[in-house]
């Protein structure tokens, strides 16, 4: 019975690439390959059609690329996770990804094992942004804020002081182990907060949840050099 595994679409336009990841992945008993795609279109068709829990999604591809078919799946599936695969020198496109949806990413040479373990993480509702890009990331979008003229002001919400404290370290990149430490918190403790934020936000993700907090002047994002 497959109710209680990962369901996890793979779409890329080479099928050596997907034929090599169902291999590995049909080898984890929590996951289950419900599809393939060859190109973004059919990516689109089939998360429609199958609902999967993970994407594993190319970048460039035919017809509709990584970019465009992950904006379309999550407009209409925003609790799909979406993990981009990536070329070395396709990381210009990172920023597009996650302002179109995508909940981390992968480049195509990562050891089976850390794609095994992102499509677990992607499943529990963390973000595989790693620290480093997610604060640029953060950063353009505090730009464009400015650049708007447009400065975040505070909002009502109804977020407590720990969560909001929480939420400054997601989106510094921090891991729940990581936050645990750093407010001497059980890890279990964190995980609640963390879900507590998903849902006071309506986001589904850590990076949703860091760019919606600095859009709407929740927590300032630091300085970067």
């Amino acid at each position: 019975m497959n109710m209680d595994k990962i369901k996890v679409l793979i779409a890329d336009d080479h099928r050596v690439v997907r034929e090599g990841l169902a291999a590995i992945l049909k080898t984890k008993e929590d996951l289950h390959i419900v599809g393939e795609a060859q190109d973004g279109m059919e990516a689109v068709e089939k998360a429609k059609a199958l609902v999967p829990d993970v994407i594993l999604m190319d970048v460039s591809m035919p017809r509709m690329g990584g970019v465009e078919a992950t904006r379309q799946i999550k407009r209409e599936f925003p609790h799909i996770g979406i993990v981009a695969l990536t070329m070395y020198e396709e990381q210009q496109y990172i920023f597009d990804l996650v302002r179109a949806g995508a909940t981390g990413y992968l480049l195509k040479d990562s050891e089976s094992s850390q794609i095994v373990a992102a499509i677990r993480a992607i499943y529990r509702g963390e973000s595989l942004i790693h620290p480093s890009v997610a604060s640029k990331i953060l950063a353009e979008f505090s730009l464009m804020a400015q650049k708007k003229g447009k400065k975040p002001g505070w909002v009502e919400h109804d977020l407590t002081e720990r969560e909001i404290t929480v939420l400054r370290l997601v989106a510094d990149g921090k891991t729940n182990k990581e936050i645990a430490n750093a407010l001497d918190l059980s890890e279990k403790t964190v995980k609640n907060h963390v879900r507590n934020i998903f849902h006071k936000l309506q986001v589904y993700d850590r990076t949703q949840a860091a760019i919606l907090a600095i859009r709407k002047g929740l927590i300032e994002l630091d300085p970067r050099p």
